[in-house]
């Protein structure tokens, strides 16, 4: 059955209503690695890709959390309006719930916001986590972030702000390319993330990352365990990398 809208958008802002799936094999492997973006942040160095945000830029709210997921893109912009006669007149432009009505399980929310302002409440995180998302990147501010740790849904944001969206946000664009922390990232990329930051790799060079990432972790577990086995420092500096 054909997706369907729900009508808080112009149809012209909702680029894509399927995003372009990987493989579940190219998923899998991404997720086992061990050192998660750090070691997708070294292949994507040999590869010449720039993917990586430090969690200095974008830290976890929720901690102790790994994801690898596609990215649900939603597109904000200031809005051009005297916010208190807005908020009087009660005209909410935000809607990033058309983006919640397309997940699919396994999706990441990834938002181009808002500096200062809040592009993420608890509702819409309850929304995320009920439609499948299983987390939200976001480049601008979130709030209720209690209520997101108590509901499981991990967020990765630049800030964290007690003021509405609802009144100084415009949605612009569901499912089109954004701006994440000077990164384009386009719906169907793949976002990895971790304590240490936000990998966004390429839908069309995901399986070339994950293979140089795989013997990235594989050398690295054998230079480990030769450590373990206490190998001479000089000898462990003449093993291949």
């Amino acid at each position: 059955m054909p997706r369907q809208t729900l009508g808080k958008l112009p149809s012209e802002s909702i680029r894509l209503l399927e995003l372009p799936r990987l493989a579940p094999e190219i998923l899998e492997g991404y997720r086992a690695l061990v050192d998660l973006t750090g070691t997708i942040s070294d292949a994507c160095d040999q590869l010449g890709i720039v993917a990586v945000i430090p969690a200095q830029v974008l830290p976890p709210v929720n901690t102790g959390k790994r994801v690898v997921g596609p990215a649900l893109t939603v597109r904000n912009i200031a809005r051009d309006v005297q916010i208190h006669k807005a908020a009087q007149d009660g005209v909410n432009t935000q809607g990033e719930t058309e983006a919640h009505n397309l997940a699919q399980p396994g999706d990441v929310l990834v938002v181009q916001g808002v500096a200062g302002v809040s592009s993420m409440g608890g509702v819409s995180a309850s929304i995320g986590k009920r439609q499948g998302e299983i987390a939200a990147v976001v480049d601008g501010a979130v709030r209720d972030i209690d209520h997101s740790r108590s509901i499981g849904y991990p967020i990765w944001s630049a800030g964290v702000s007690p003021i509405t969206g609802k009144w100084r946000i415009e949605t612009v664009a569901i499912n089109g390319p954004v701006q994440i922390a000077s990164i384009e990232v386009k719906p169907g990329d793949l976002v990895v993330a971790d304590e240490c930051g936000v990998c966004f790799v390429p839908f069309a060079r995901a399986a070339e990352v994950l293979a140089i990432a795989q013997r990235l972790a594989a050398s690295e577990k054998a230079r480990l365990e030769k450590l373990d086995a206490g190998i001479a420092l000089a000898e462990y500096l003449k093993l291949p990398r």
